[in-house]
């Protein structure tokens, strides 16, 4: 048997060879000096070579404990080179699988895959509440509980965004687990970990009493560029993000149409909006009054962080006007939903067509791509109309108490900056309002 003193005399030759101690564990020598362990054992009947550690940094004793361990190894039928080399690969996972990591690799892959506004909540909820509590973690390992607080934390605050964090960490666990970074069917028990919240539906009007005063609230926005903003988001019904957002280079005002790249729709489809004479008039006017040339239709009035109107400026200005709880913008959509279908009996496929919603099941998504762009352009030409005849119902006298009532229009109108158009001549309104 070997001891520290003869694997110390031990000397380099020509060639490698080894010198056996006991039960299988050998010292290896190398020509240039180095000196490493190996283990000589048998596994299903075939001769295995396993490395122990070179010497003298794994000493004699920690080589036979070394030894020992992979001989119990081998009396309970477990290969003990392919046990070594699966906890080597735990370890390169574990640090590979940090959360940080795996998160904003999630968030790489599904770029691009759902819409811009889609993709700004899964930022928002990623990296400004998952990846900070759960930075220390790592995906191999995480679990239910790990997740627990900092989804209820998340529902103490804003119970909507918890639903989406719950949602997000499912996906990032099921991405780990394709990757190879987390076991297969090791996914996470996150159903009722928050407490369950009563949805409420996005606010909108849908009786025509108040949609008059809606409307000549609107029109009368200090802000030109938000009022033409809402203003086309009540002529269009697309979603708020898609509004700010518009581009001149998409939009044909010769042939009445907005052409807006499936890459920042919500369904990832192209999706053409056929335009009413009003908005096509809105968009010529505002053409007309830009000093130079610009990427957006609405841009921003002030510094921002974004170079177009934020979405959330629409809300502002229904909020101002006193809408609060009554109408948003997104509620726009509804509104046509509702009066559209109900009050001008439009068919509720090309309302559906209209509002960019995506087709039910795979049968319908595969074999449904009707559009309806001959009759949405009726449709959204006799609906503009049908905003107008509100809005000037509601300039009588007998709509100022209404509007008061419903949310009082601010008149007074400030010139903007950086983009803004020049104060348009404020329609006349009853000595009352």
């Amino acid at each position: 048997m070997l001891t520290e003193i003869a694997i110390k005399s031990l000397k380099p030759k020509a060639k490698v060879y080894r010198v056996s101690d006991a039960e299988g564990l050998c010292i290896e020598v190398h020509p240039n000096g180095r000196k490493h362990w190996r283990l000589r054992y048998r596994y299903t009947g075939k001769p295995q070579m396993m490395s122990l550690g070179p010497w003298p940094l794994i000493p004699l004793a920690l080589a036979r404990h070394k030894r020992d361990d992979a001989r119990l190894l081998l009396y309970d039928g477990v290969d003990p080179t392919r046990r070594k080399r699966e906890q080597a690969e735990a370890k390169l996972r574990e640090r590979d699988g940090l959360f940080p990591l795996v998160a904003r690799a999630w968030l790489a892959f599904k770029h691009g895959t759902v819409g811009n506004e889609t993709y700004r909540k899964m930022k928002l909820v990623v990296e400004g509440d998952l990846i900070p509590a759960l930075r220390h973690a790592s995906i191999t390992t995480l679990t239910t509980k790990d997740c627990t607080k900092v989804l209820r934390d998340i529902a103490a605050r804003a119970p909507n965004l918890a639903a989406k964090g719950r949602q997000y960490l499912n996906g990032i666990v099921d991405y780990a687990i394709k990757e190879g970074l987390r076991d297969d069917g090791k996914v996470l028990s996150l159903r009722g970990v928050i407490p369950a919240y009563e949805k409420n539906h996005i606010a909108a009007i849908t009786r025509p009493d108040e949609l008059g005063p809606l409307l000549w609230a609107i029109e009368g926005y200090r802000s030109p560029t938000t009022r033409d903003a809402l203003l086309f988001a009540s002529w269009t019904a697309l979603r708020p993000a898609i509004i700010a957002s518009a581009q001149w280079a998409h939009i044909d005002l010769d042939g009445a149409e907005w052409h807006i790249p499936g890459s920042l729709m919500k369904i990832r489809h192209d999706h053409i909006v056929p335009l009413p004479r009003q908005a096509v008039a809105m968009l010529r006017a505002r053409r007309a009054a830009l000093p130079v040339r610009r990427l957006y239709v609405f841009p921003s009035p002030a510094k921002q962080t974004t170079p177009h109107l934020h979405r959330d400026a629409l809300s502002k200005a229904l909020r101002d006007m006193g809408f609060q709880g009554k109408h948003a913008t997104h509620g726009f959509r509804g509104t046509l939903r509702t009066m559209a279908r109900e009050r001008l009996g439009v068919d509720i496929d090309v309302l559906e067509a209209q509002l960019a919603h995506a087709k039910r099941g795979d049968v319908q998504k595969a074999y449904d791509r009707t559009t309806f762009d001959d009759q949405r352009r009726k449709v959204m030409q006799t609906w503009a109309d049908y905003l107008d005849e509100r809005r000037k119902q509601a300039a009588g006298p007998q709509a100022a108490a209404k509007a008061t009532e419903i949310g009082r229009p601010q008149r007074v109108r400030q010139p903007e900056s950086r983009g803004g158009l020049a104060p348009s001549k404020a329609p006349r309104r009853s000595a009352k309002a």
